[in-house]
């Protein structure tokens, strides 16, 4: 998961900032991490083997290992880095993971129980985040779940997407971060981040091939979806 850049992190110093900025970026931050593991670990079997899109910083294979610790995990993260924090983020749990450097395409082929993507997607092209969740959805076994969330608000009218990029302004400040911490990131997303509505972002799931489509997470301009393949 990656919420500040589309580039792969690189610097320590960004990877020690890493959390504490995106809980002042995203309402429900660990929250919406634990209600993804609840939701996999209600859906997959026992002994299921689950995929971890994004995986970089650990905090969802740390969780899914705490969550069902008859499972094994898969991560992907095209950040060396990022997969070196997931390490140590596992701890005692990272003989149960399997770490992969790169995108969806080096993921392996499963079939998997289930999958989780979390804070990544929104840095992909309408056309490519679809590829992604095809490939996702090749991967999983029938009626496996995908739990996925990232940066998804409306975008029109332009007024109504004003909008909601001041309310997360104001939340950033509220949360500890500074006005320009604030400025920043919003000029950020404006420039770098091709988010799409929440109506598209569900659209694409359902073109992808994945069906029960239901929200279970909203925090200002972020969404997340439960899917079954």
């Amino acid at each position: 998961m990656n919420t500040l850049s589309a580039q792969p992190f690189s610097e320590r110093t960004a990877l020690a900032s890493y959390t504490q900025n995106a809980r002042r970026t995203v309402p429900g931050f660990d929250s919406m991490h634990l209600m993804a593991s609840v939701l996999l670990a209600q859906r997959a079997p026992q002994g299921g083997r689950i995929l971890v899109l994004g995986a970089g910083g650990g905090m969802e294979l740390r969780l899914l290992a705490e969550a069902r610790p008859d499972w094994s995990l898969d991560g992907v993260d095209p950040s060396e880095p990022m997969l070196d924090l997931a390490r140590e983020t596992l701890g005692d749990h990272a003989g149960r993971a399997t770490l992969h450097l790169g995108y969806i395409d080096d993921a392996p082929t499963g079939p998997f129980d289930g999958a989780v993507c979390i804070l990544t997607l929104h840095f992909l092209p309408a056309a490519e985040r679809l590829r992604t969740l095809r490939q996702v959805h090749q991967r999983l076994a029938p009626g496996a779940p995908f739990v996925v969330a990232h940066c998804s608000f409306p975008q029109q009218p332009a007024e109504e997407r004003s909008r909601w990029r001041d309310l997360e302004e104001a939340y950033i400040v509220a949360s500890g971060g500074t006005p320009e911490m604030a400025r920043k990131r919003r000029k950020g997303v404006e420039e770098g981040l091709p988010v799409l509505s929440p109506e598209d972002d569900e659209r694409l799931l359902h073109e992808a091939g994945f069906g029960a489509v239901t929200p279970f997470y909203v925090g200002f301009t972020f969404r997340g979806w439960v899917a079954s393949a």
